[in-house]
């Protein structure tokens, strides 16, 4: 028995993508084809990039349950999520994507054997590293979701929004301050 097994692994998810959901709610739809540069995702481009990231360690791990990376047409693979970014989505169709997407993989995640997250998967020649566990690969798209909720954070920013964690971090240092002055 680990400390961090398939049932935390998906609880993690959730957590994230509920804050990624919560970020998607605070938008107003009007900003969502805002980008911080020309060349940047859009708001909405972003949020679908986000929602459909699970789909390839999904493909790897679950669909394929490949050993090894080599051989494996990433690029190919990747023009699909690339070409669902660019379909206009209404933001409650981004939302529900987000919804159903994220429960999906996060149910995925918690029914996987610990045994099946310590196998290796191994990479092609060249790669930084040779190999690395099905565990750690699955953790890939939490990590993929918090970078690009921060650089929508920043969004929130520019957009004169607070983001809610901020909000949330601000309530409690709040009350313990108030705490500390009562007692």
């Amino acid at each position: 028995m680990t400390y961090y097994g398939p049932k935390e692994l998906a609880a993690a998810f959730r957590t994230v993508r509920n804050n990624t959901i919560k970020i998607a709610e605070e938008i107003p739809e009007a900003h969502y084809a805002y980008r911080v540069t020309p060349e940047s995702r859009s708001v909405a481009e972003t949020l679908v990039h986000i929602a459909v990231g699970p789909r390839f360690q999904e493909q790897v791990h679950i669909v394929e349950h490949r050993s090894t990376l080599e051989g494996f047409d990433f690029f190919g693979y990747m023009a699909k999520p690339a070409a669902e970014e660019k379909v206009p989505r209404s933001k409650s169709e981004i939302l529900e994507l987000l919804h159903t997407e994220g429960e999906k993989f996060a149910r995925t995640l918690e029914g996987l054997p610990e045994a099946f997250l310590a196998e290796r998967v191994e990479f092609p020649q060249g790669a930084a590293v040779p190999s690395k566990s099905r565990f750690e690969m699955l953790l890939g798209p939490k990590e993929h979701e918090m970078h690009h909720r921060a650089q929508l954070m920043v969004v929130e920013r520019l957009l004169g929004i607070t983001p809610h964690l901020t909000r949330q971090m601000q309530e409690r240092a709040a009350a313990m301050k108030a705490a500390q002055a009562g007692g």
